[in-house]
């Protein structure tokens, strides 16, 4: 192992166990690291620039850009207060709704984006009910990780298997989706199982919530109707962006800024201050260049190649152990370097297997063990990170150790179930 290969070590596993122990801002210890990695001439200032995937940064400041006009209108407080009313002011039942919607919407819309939008919606529940929103916002994050699963556009890792296969739409539909609707099922009846009777609401309150009058919660609506059509258009945009060829951040800023124009130009700076969430921003920046240097130096090609040759070449033994190891990995490595390393590492395997068609669960394996991996840890997919910093923007901190309890649970369930599936 040489000098630079230890220093990467010593700087990724500091920088976790400063997040996981929360001795600092999960930011600033990001940031430090990335930052370390460049001062120790790992890699170059350039390069560090270059490991940033910029499309995700803005894609995530137009997405907080197009939630906060949103928000001005009052459509997030009518639909809380619908979707409570549908749910009879019940905490279990809404928790429920919105898991089961969050995954179906994260097939199509993607994981972060069906977050962004709908954990303002359960913040807004939760404040009328009284009750923390923090058990529903980790609940709705591992079902946005499950949703994107099931299809091309959910998850980045589909989208670089997709592309690397040549597979298509209806093929991740078709193999993904009947082991998605299995693990979504069993994860609603665990939901039912650990928190039917740990939220209580009064009476009290739920009466008033029922009580509301939803019809007059919109505050301004032109700018609903201008922000809905923006919305609708952004959404088919990105539901047709592989035949667009834009990318995300394109779409979602094009949004953002105008709605912007449309809501009112002369607050632009107070939007910039109070709605973008900078230290998600700066956590993702200084994130990716922490693993970049974990590519560069070579620990991810390691990794992947001791996957394959553990395997003898089997193709159920590689699958299971693709399976097992890439969703551990995808944990606490972000999940797109890792795929992209092993790609070409599945691609050699193929000429030692010779058999296409013994090739199929392998490249499935790689997709469920990386997209269900991240629901792990806090920090082992984007969705996961952009609805902790939502919460904590509202005055809610959801712990490194909060998330990681409840997510790993899910977790081992989701891969058992995915290995049943692969198996038979």
């Amino acid at each position: 192992m040489t000098i630079m290969m230890l220093i990467t070590l010593f700087v990724f596993v500091m920088t976790y166990i400063f997040i996981i122990m929360e001795w600092m801002n999960k930011m600033l210890a990001a940031m430090i690291g990335g930052f370390l990695i460049v001062l120790t001439g790992i890699i170059h200032q350039q390069d560090a620039l270059m490991a940033v995937d910029w499309n995700v940064i803005f894609f995530l400041i137009g997405m907080m850009l197009v939630i906060s006009v949103l928000k001005k209108t009052g459509v997030f407080m009518y639909i809380a207060i619908r979707t409570a009313k549908i749910a009879r002011g019940k905490p279990i039942v809404i928790m429920t709704l919105m898991f089961v919607i969050t995954a179906v919407l994260s097939a199509f819309l993607g994981s972060v984006t069906t977050v962004m939008i709908l954990v303002p919606i359960v913040l807004l529940i939760c404040g009328e009910l009284k009750i923390t929103p923090i058990p529903f916002i980790i609940t709705m994050a591992i079902a946005s990780n499950m949703g994107g699963t099931a299809t091309m556009v959910g998850d980045p890792p589909n989208i670089m298997i997709g592309s690397a296969t040549d597979y298509t739409f209806l093929d991740f539909l078709f193999n993904l989706t009947p082991p998605v609707v299995i693990i979504t099922s069993v994860s609603v009846a665990m939901i039912w199982l650990m928190y039917r009777n740990k939220m209580k609401v009064s009476m009290q309150n739920r009466a008033r919530l029922l009580s509301y009058r939803e019809d007059t919660l919109i505050t301004d609506k032109k700018l609903l109707l201008r922000s809905s059509i923006v919305l609708l258009l952004m959404l088919i945009a990105l539901a047709l962006q592989g035949i667009l060829k834009i990318e995300t951040a394109t779409i979602a800023m094009t949004a953002g800024l105008a709605l912007l124009v449309m809501s009112n130009p002369k607050q632009v700076e107070s939007v910039l201050i109070n709605d973008v969430d900078w230290v998600t921003i700066f956590f993702f920046i200084g994130l990716f260049m922490i693993v970049e240097s974990l590519v560069v130096t070579g620990f991810i090609d390691i990794m992947a190649k001791g996957i394959i040759n553990a395997s003898g070449g089997r193709p159920k033994a590689a699958s299971m152990l693709i399976l097992w190891l890439s969703g551990a990995l995808s944990a606490i490595i972000d999940n797109v370097p890792f795929v992209a390393a092993m790609i070409p590492m599945v691609q050699k395997m193929s000429t030692y297997i010779n058999n296409p068609t013994a090739m199929h669960p392998i490249w499935w394996s790689l997709s469920l063990g990386t997209c269900l991996g991240g629901n792990g840890t806090l920090v082992g997919a984007s969705a996961n990170i952009v609805a902790v910093g939502i919460a904590s923007r509202n005055g809610f901190r959801i712990s490194f150790r909060q998330f990681t309890q409840i997510g790993i649970i899910f977790t081992f369930n989701s891969l058992l179930i995915s290995s049943v599936y692969l198996l038979v």
